[in-house]
Parts: C-alpha cells; sequence; structure tokens
C-alpha cells in the first residue's frame, strides 16, 4: 500500500536566509517552507533523494499564498550524475509540469495545495520552478515552496499478485468480486489505497506529537480489523476522530504563538503556550490516551521511580498520584515521546493493567487468573473506556463481535429485544395500531427481526378484508408509512429492499383497493420521497440504484403521476455542501424523468428545470457540470426559443467561459449550423484557396508580362533600325551639324502616366506603380476586392469583375451599379439622377453628374479645376502643373490612353500593378 516516503535535500540553486531549502524535510503548521533568492534567476531548481529507490504514486505541492511560480516541472533520476551539478539533467528523466494558480481570486490569502498522481521509479527528484506570477506582494519576484509530499511503495517490494492470501482464497471461493459496488467507499482488496493520514493537508494542520499518535492508533485501528475486534476498532476510530480536531486546534494554538512571538508580544506567546498546555493535559486525560497507546512515559515525569508490581486484587491498592509535567519539562518529554510510541517496557504494561483492575468488584467465587499482560495479544488488553462495563456484559459484547453475523443468525430464532422508553414515545402512535411486538421487531438490532417485521407488515395490510372501516385503514397505513420510513435508512440491503417492497404495495395496492384518495397517496409520498432522496447519495452503488430506480417507478404510477409531487423535490437547487453520489443521482433521476414526463402537465415546467440546470453549472464537481450541459442541450431541441431566456448572450464574453461555449456549439449543432470550430475552419480553407488563386493569377500576369516585354523589345529594335537608317540618309542629303539632341520617340512613354499624362522623373516602374495605387487622379481603389480601376469603367468593374459582383445590380434610370441589398428602395425612391446614353454624355461613378462625350472630357471632369468634386486623389495635385515638353500635348496623351484599351504596347509595370483587358489593376 502506498505510503509516505521520507526524503532530504540534495541541492537547490539558492534560498533566501532563513528560508533554507531543508526546511521542505519538516511538516507541521508553522514551518515557512524554501524561498528563491531575491531577483533571482529562473528557472530555480531543488534536488530531493528519498530514504530508498521507490515507485512513486502521488506528488503533493503546497504553495506560498503570494510568491508563487507560474509552472512546475518535475524529473526523475535513479542517482545522481558523478559530478553533481544544479544544472545538469542528464540522467534525470522528464515527469512533466504542473501550473499554479496565480491567486489573484483569494487575494494572495489562501494556499494552493496541488497533488500530482504518477507512476515512476526512481531514488532522486528534481523540481524546476518558473518565473513567478506578479501580484502587488511579491516585490522581489521570488518563488517560494512551503512543503512538498511524497507518496509511494518500495520498488524493490514484491508482486503482490504472486501471493495468494487467506482474504483472496476466501473471496475467489465465495465468488466476491473486488470492484463490487457494495464495497466502494472501503480499502478491502485496494493495493493502491493512499491513507489519508499520508496526505500532506493532515500534517500541515495537526500538532506533531497529536499527528504521532493518530497514525499509532490507525495502524493499531487497522490491525483490530484483520483480527475482527471490532468494538475495539470501533473505540479507536472514535479517538481518532476526537484527536484530529484536538491536533488541529493545537496547530492552530502553536501558529499563534509563533505570530506572538515573531511581534515580540510575550505576554501572549506565554498566554498561548499554557493554553496549550492545559487544553492538551485536559484532552489526554479525558480519552486516557496513554492507556490507549501505551504511553504511560511520555505523561510520566522522567525522575519517577518505576512502581513495584501490586496484586492486581487488592482492594486497598491504590495507584500514586502522576503529576502533570510542568512547561519547563515540555521540550525534554516531547525528545522522548516517539520512542515511547514504538515500543514500552513490561512494567509501564503491568502498571496500568493493575491501575485498570482497581475498580473492578473482586470476583465472586474464585480469583481471576493470573496473566502476564505481556503475553496476551494487544486485543485482549482492558480499555479504559470499558472500565465501568468490565463485567459480564463486556465479555458478552466481545463474544458476539468474534461469532460476527453467525451470532446474529443465531438470535434471530428468538424474540426482539423489547422496546427502549425513547423507542415507545417515538413509535406510540405505530404501537397503539400495529402491535408492540411488531413495532419491537422494527425497531430491533438485529437487522433479520427488522426485515421479518417489514414482511409480516406487508402481509397483514395484503390480507386487509375490503369491509374494514375507513378509519381504521388509514391509521393502518399511517403507521405503517412511519416503520417504511424509518426503514428506508436502514444500512442493511435486505431490510431497505423489504421496505420499497412493503411502500410499493401501500401505493399500488392497498391504496386503490380500499379507495383512500389522493390525499393518503400524497402523505406516502411525501413522507417518504425526500427519505428515498437522500439514499441516491449512499456510499454503496447498489442502494443508489436501487432508491433512483425505484423514485424513477413509482414517478410513472397514475396515482402518484397525477400529484406532481416528485418533480418538485427534484428540481430543488443543489447544495453546496452535497456529495457527489448525491448531485450526481439526483442530476441523473432529473434527465430520466424529463424523457419520460416531458415538461408539460406532469409537475416540471421550463422555469423550474432551466433555473435548476442553470444553477447546476456552477456545482463544484465536474461530472454535474456536464450533466448540466447535457440536460440543457436535450431541452433545446424541444424548446430552442424557452432555453435561450435563461442563458447570457451568445458573445466572445459569454464563450469565455469553457461550458457556455459547449452549450453554444451543442445549440450550432442541433440547429444544423457550423460551430467555431467549423466556421473557422472553413475560412482557413477559403484564405487558403483564394491565397492558392492569386498566386496562379500572378504567376500567369508575370508570364504574359514577360511575352509583352519580348515583343516590346523587338518592336524598339526594329524602330530603332529604321530610325538609324533615316538619320543616315539625312545625314548623306543634307550638309548639317551633328543631330541635335531631342526626346526619341520611342523613349517617350518614359517617366510618363498613360492615364492623366503626368511625366515625372520619379516615375520608375516602382514609382509609377505608387502613382498608379496613391495618386493617379484617373484611377480610384475599388472598396470591395481593393483593386485599382479607372473611375471611367468603375461600373462595369462593380457589374462583371468584382469579387463581390453578385452583391450589385444595375439601375435602369442611372445606368450605375447598386448593392442589390439597396437596389429596391433606391428604384422605389426615385432620387437619382438619369444617365443618358454613352453618345451623348458620360456617367461619372463618384459624383452621379452626366458630362460631354469622349476620352477628353474624363480628364477634364476627374482632373480640371472644376471637375468632379468627389474625387479624392484631386485635392492632393490642385496645385501641380504637370509639365509636358514640346510637341507632346493631349494629343499625344490620347493616342497612349486610346491605345491602351485596344492593348496597345506600352510599358506594364512588372512590380505592383499589371493591366488587364478591362483596365483593372491589382496590387501584388
Amino acid at each position: 500500500m502506498p505510503h509516505k516516503i521520507g526524503f532530504v535535500v540534495v541541492s537547490s540553486s539558492g534560498h533566501e536566509d532563513g528560508f533554507s531549502a531543508r526546511e521542505l524535510m519538516i511538516h507541521a503548521p508553522t514551518v515557512s517552507g524554501w524561498r528563491s533568492p531575491r531577483f533571482c534567476q529562473f528557472p530555480q531548481e531543488i534536488v530531493l533523494q528519498m530514504v530508498e529507490r521507490c515507485r512513486i504514486r502521488k506528488l503533493q505541492l503546497l504553495a506560498h499564498q503570494y510568491m508563487i511560480p507560474s509552472k512546475v516541472e518535475f524529473y526523475i533520476s535513479e542517482s545522481l550524475p558523478e559530478y553533481f551539478t544544479p544544472y545538469q539533467a542528464e540522467r534525470f528523466r522528464r515527469l512533466g509540469y504542473v501550473s499554479l494558480c496565480d491567486n489573484e481570486k483569494t487575494g494572495c490569502k489562501a494556499r494552493e495545495l496541488k497533488s500530482v498522481y504518477v507512476d515512476a521509479v526512481g531514488q532522486f527528484l528534481k523540481l524546476i520552478f518558473h518565473q513567478n506570477h506578479v501580484n502587488k506582494y511579491n516585490v522581489y519576484n521570488q518563488v517560494a515552496l512551503v512543503a512538498v509530499n511524497i507518496i509511494g511503495d518500495p520498488a524493490d517490494f514484491g508482486d503482490e499478485s504472486n501471493i495468494t492470501s487467506r482474504e483472496k482464497l476466501i473471496d475467489h471461493y465465495l465468488g466476491h468480486n473486488a470492484e463490487d459496488p457494495a464495497l466502494e467507499g472501503t480499502c478491502s482488496g485496494k493495493s493502491d489505497y493512499i491513507s489519508p493520514l499520508d496526505d500532506l493537508a493532515f500534517d500541515m494542520y495537526q500538532d506533531p506529537e497529536v499527528a504521532q499518535i493518530i497514525r499509532r492508533l490507525d495502524e493499531r485501528k487497522r490491525e483490530a480489523v484483520q483480527k475482527e475486534r471490532y468494538d475495539y476498532a470501533k473505540k479507536l476510530k472514535q479517538a481518532i476522530a476526537d484527536l484530529q480536531k484536538v491536533g488541529e486546534r493545537l496547530g492552530r494554538y502553536e501558529v499563534e504563538k509563533r505570530c506572538a512571538v515573531e511581534k515580540e508580544d510575550y505576554d501572549l506567546a506565554k498566554e498561548k503556550k499554557q493554553q496549550m498546555e492545559r487544553f492538551r493535559s485536559r484532552v489526554y486525560e479525558q480519552l486516557q490516551l496513554h492507556e490507549l497507546v501505551d504511553t504511560e512515559p511520555m505523561r510520566r515525569p522522567l525522575d519517577l521511580p518505576l512502581q513495584p508490581l501490586a496484586c492486581p486484587s487488592s482492594p486497598h491498592h491504590q495507584p500514586p498520584m502522576r503529576s502533570l509535567p510542568q512547561p519547563e519539562e515540555r521540550v525534554t518529554e516531547n525528545r522522548r515521546a516517539d520512542p515511547f510510541l514504538q515500543e514500552k517496557p513490561s512494567s509501564h504494561r503491568l502498571d496500568v493493567s493493575q491501575r485498570l483492575t482497581v475498580d473492578r468488584p473482586p470476583p465472586a467465587t474464585e480469583p481471576p487468573p493470573k496473566t502476564h499482560p505481556e503475553s496476551l495479544p494487544y486485543d485482549e488488553r482492558p480499555l479504559p473506556v470499558t472500565r465501568k462495563q468490565l463485567g459480564v456484559a463486556g465479555s458478552e459484547a466481545e463474544r458476539r463481535d468474534a461469532l460476527g453475523d453467525e451470532a446474529c443468525r443465531a438470535d434471530t430464532t428468538g424474540e426482539p429485544e423489547p422496546l427502549t422508553e425513547k423507542a415507545l414515545r417515538e413509535a406510540s402512535s405505530a404501537v397503539d395500531v400495529l402491535g408492540e411486538t411488531l413495532v419491537a421487531g422494527a425497531y430491533s438490532r438485529t437487522w433479520s427481526h427488522r426485515e421479518d417485521a417489514l414482511l409480516t407488515l406487508h402481509k397483514q395490510l395484503t390480507d386487509t378484508p375490503l369491509g374494514t372501516p375507513k378509519e381504521d385503514l388509514k391509521s393502518t397505513l399511517r403507521a405503517a408509512v412511519f416503520l417504511v420510513r424509518r426503514a428506508i435508512r436502514d444500512i442493511v440491503t435486505p431490510v431497505f429492499q423489504a421496505s420499497l417492497k412493503l411502500l410499493k404495495m401501500i401505493i399500488t395496492q392497498y391504496i386503490p383497493k380500499h379507495k383512500l384518495g389522493r390525499l393518503e397517496t400524497a402523505h406516502c409520498v411525501e413522507r417518504t420521497i425526500p427519505v428515498l432522496l437522500t439514499r441516491t447519495g449512499d456510499s454503496s452503488a447498489r442502494l443508489r440504484v436501487m432508491a433512483s430506480n425505484f423514485i424513477q417507478e413509482i414517478a410513472l404510477f397514475k396515482e402518484v403521476k397525477s400529484l406532481q409531487v416528485i418533480p418538485s423535490y427534484l428540481v430543488q437547487p443543489l447544495k453546496a455542501n452535497s456529495s457527489t453520489h448525491l448531485a450526481m443521482s439526483q442530476m441523473a433521476l432529473l434527465a430520466r424523468l424529463l424523457r419520460d414526463l416531458g415538461t408539460e402537465g406532469a409537475g416540471f415546467t421550463m422555469d423550474s428545470v432551466m433555473r435548476f440546470s442553470v444553477q447546476a453549472l456552477e456545482h463544484r464537481v465536474r461530472e454535474v457540470r456536464e450533466a448540466a450541459v447535457g440536460m440543457i442541450l436535450d431541452l433545446y431541441a424541444q424548446h430552442r426559443a424557452l432555453v435561450l431566456e435563461y442563458l447570457p448572450p451568445d458573445d466572445s464574453t459569454t464563450r469565455r467561459n469553457v461550458l457556455y461555449k459547449t452549450i453554444f456549439e451543442g445549440f450550432a449543432k442541433i440547429d444544423g449550423r457550423p460551430t467555431d470550430a467549423e466556421m473557422r475552419a472553413q475560412k482557413r480553407a477559403a484564405a487558403e484557396e483564394a491565397e492558392k488563386r492569386k498566386k496562379e493569377e500572378i504567376k500567369a500576369l508575370q508570364g504574359q508580362l514577360a511575352a509583352l516585354k519580348e515583343m516590346q523589345a523587338e518592336v524598339q529594335e526594329k524602330e530603332s533600325e529604321a530610325t538609324k537608317a533615316k538619320n543616315q540618309d539625312t545625314q548623306e542629303r543634307k550638309a548639317a551639324p551633328p543631330n541635335a539632341p531631342e526626346i526619341p520617340d520611342n523613349h517617350y512613354l518614359d517617366n510618363l502616366c498613360i492615364f492623366c499624362g503626368e511625366r515625372n522623373e520619379s516615375f520608375t516602374e516602382e514609382g509609377l506603380d505608387l502613382h498608379y495605387w496613391k495618386h493617379c487622379l484617373m484611377l480610384t481603389r475599388c472598396e470591395h476586392c481593393r483593386q485599382v480601376v479607372e473611375i471611367s469603367s468603375l461600373t462595369e468593374h462593380l457589374l462583371t469583375e468584382c469579387d463581390q459582383k453578385d452583391g450589385f445590380g444595375r439601375c435602369y434610370r442611372c445606368s450605375e451599379a447598386i448593392s442589390k441589398e439597396e437596389l429596391p428602395r433606391h428604384i422605389k425612391t426615385r432620387d437619382c439622377n438619369p444617365a443618358k446614353s454613352e453618345k451623348l454624355a458620360n456617367r461619372c461613378p463618384l459624383c452621379h453628374e452626366n458630362f460631354s462625350p469622349g476620352e477628353e472630357a474624363w480628364k477634364a471632369h476627374l482632373m480640371g479645376p472644376a471637375g468632379c468634386t468627389m474625387n479624392l486623389r484631386r485635392t492632393h495635385v490642385l496645385h501641380k502643373t504637370p509639365v509636358l515638353p514640346p510637341g507632346k500635348g493631349p494629343a499625344a496623351t490620347r493616342a497612349g490612353t486610346s491605345g491602351s484599351k485596344v492593348g496597345s504596347k506600352i510599358p506594364t509595370p512588372k512590380g505592383g500593378l499589371s493591366k488587364s483587358s478591362s483596365r483593372t489593376y491589382t496590387k501584388r
């Protein structure tokens, strides 16, 4: 069975003064733990060496309240490197990491206990601490660790599967299974069971001395259970529970005392110390703990001489009075406390036995045998809590425990024990109706008597004749319901089954047979259903299933369905402190009944169910939250609009909550809509496809550009040869000086914008790109596809070439491209300026005005001082005067512009703009 593994600190990368890593070797309420140096470099690390090579099952870290690392990594190794350095990790194997909360929700006032379940073998464990969470308290950017706990088994321990124990053989022949739900909640048969006493939370809140005593008591409790000494185990269990409260209180006192010392309030520290001493002494005396765990020397002054053995039967012998140790002696006693918990001299055992037998009356016949206590098994020694009942009653109880269920079965042949005075007062009405014998059987301590009483009552109610007076029938019914309600709480399965059988017969047979009416049915249901619902949270899975199935079954009976009582109990909000089993059973039962009954006319309403489900989304148990999500999705499939009224709006803020994100994505699947993940995938695929098409278009345009350049080069070469020949002929005919410098015709288009006619030395290929893209008055950018097009062809672009062309239509009056969503309203209002035919006028898509036809009219309208007022690029060049060389005026510009329409050989920029046949330019 895994247990706590001791360790020592081998090394650390550094620590603040007074907060060494060796503090991690101590687990107590007052430990300070380890802190990194101020303004240290990250990561920081600590290496631990376990006392032996072991298989680690669980690691626990207790973080500081504000010096919190963002992440802690775990490494394990069989041995250290030969020359160990803090950052050498070749021989360490990484196990993983855990992330720690920044503690903002608690205002940095609580510590986080993180538990990690692993399965790794080794002897050296390395912890690596990463950058700290930033908060206003951690001014030096430190990380800290208050405590670390390692739980595991020795790695060399033999394989338990090869050892067939006596218990396993018995279970094998009896057909028992270790996974039997009836054994749930116990540690029987579970080799991986981890004791709560090995948990880090136990040591960090318990007084160390009390913690050691509790562990010793727990060991003896397990031994008592193995030896079937159940009375003794029960007493030890109660003592452990009491001591845990004592240890927590003493631990709190110790912390308060330490705080007082740090504040130099020594009066308060002394008061807390005395308060601890008084409380510890009083509790030890009340529980007589020194006799339970054989710690008599711990409570006895060290200088007290040992007492001689006296005759146990002497009534005159009085044990010496033991004085409590003074506060100054506490330190010395604490040092010797632990060895006394492990071993005790025989003389002290005899002294304990001697004191216990003082109060016994002398035997009536013969003296007791002189049996040495050391020769007896531990469980046979007398216990101080049974001092007043060590006679016949105590022996009878021990014999009954030793015989177990066989003894209980043997007693079933007799009569049940009579009712106590308290039971008589409680069940007086039932005794008057059913008789004391039957009620005494229902109250018996023997489960078989309780079962027989319920079966007898079942037979009596079944055999009740039809002519019985109504008052007698009702009295019998209410008395039976009283006993059923008590039996439903019974932990014995046969008694619980008998109570369900009796209740079902009352509702389905007894009440309809005698026509007692809805009032009596309602009484039965209202008195029993709340108790049955509590049994759905039982630790036994078998009883949970039985209770849930029975509630579902009777809820569908027509006698109960019409009352609508059970649904009202199921939609009551879950309590914050309710058990996981109870919450899960209620959620499952509600879901099943919703499918069977629906939300109309059966007790369930959309308001009650949705309020319950939304509240369950905040439950502390993950399974309950997931069940609430499933229930909301089921309701949405039937009542879409009503469900949405109880949920927050579907926006990015709400979707930060994982549960609401799951709910809204579930809604999308139910509606047939794509979820966010699917929409993102579709957008990603569309973007990739668009990028692919764009690359293909660029590649095709580059090919066309290369072909145009080749053609242009050939034409320029031919023109150059023709010009050269012409010049030679002219020189031969005329005796003239050398050629005057002028701009050759074939280089006229260089540094010239073919659209607006502006010439500029900066109009290189890249400069023209920038000019087309931002400054040319004849061009504009499409707002929908971001392409550069001529303003004169913008309407045709929107209708035939734009990526959003499907969203536009042509107005029959103004001939412009209008959004299809606005087109009906646009046509209906008739506010647009009617267009004229192309032969009579041009139509500007920017200012929506008609002007004279022709290419030059476009330039005058878009570039002139009194031109288009909606051309946003016009203001940029109002004060610029295009400089044109002599003889190269509008005619040349018109030739270049008109030539561009039919695909004449014009320089096309290869860097940024490519000209298509419809005069659309795309920036690459």
